[in-house]
């Protein structure tokens, strides 16, 4: 059971966690996008709880990030999909599964090979500028107050950081 909540905080970054910042929750949307849509193939693919798993889901679902489907009537029988939220969402753990093969590589190398469909082409996903397309480093963001930024908790002292202007490096909300 999560201890603390992060609703309060003026922080998409915060906000986003409390949708999907447990540890279980990248790997259920990461199955979910592989294709693993049913409540026992999850069970069986993760190793988690069955009470676990409902909780997870349920938030997920009240989050808007996974619909829950019916595809029987008798007994009742749920599939649970990604929403447009939840698509979104996959780049980012793509993104988070490159560091890991990175950084975190499994004994006998990364466990998944993606292959851009639109050139055909093995790919290692990165985070990129919106408008240049040039990946993006820690170095090379600044970072300015926006607006709805405020004095808050999870923010609370980034008006005295961002205030005097953008900042090279820093993360905001």
């Amino acid at each position: 059971m999560r201890q603390t909540s992060f609703a309060a905080m003026q922080c998409s970054l915060a906000r986003s966690l409390e949708v999907v910042g447990d540890w279980w929750t990248p790997l259920i949307l990461r199955d979910l996008y592989l294709g693993l849509d049913r409540f026992d193939q999850l069970v069986d693919d993760l190793g988690i709880s069955r009470n676990l798993l409902a909780d997870r889901l349920e938030t997920l679902t009240a989050g808007g990030v996974v619909a829950k489907e019916a595809y029987q009537e008798r007994p009742a029988r749920y599939r649970y999909v990604l929403t447009d939220a939840g698509r979104e969402l996959v780049p980012v753990l793509l993104a988070l599964t490159a560091w890991g093969d990175r950084w975190a590589t499994p004994d006998g190398g990364p466990p998944l090979l993606l292959r851009h469909t639109g050139c055909g082409a093995r790919t290692t996903p990165t985070v990129c500028c919106s408008e240049c397309r040039a990946p993006l480093a820690a170095d090379e963001v600044a970072v300015a107050a926006g607006p709805g930024g405020r004095t808050a908790p999870g923010t609370a002292l980034l008006e005295g950081v961002l205030g005097r202007g953008p900042r090279p490096g820093t993360m905001g909300a």
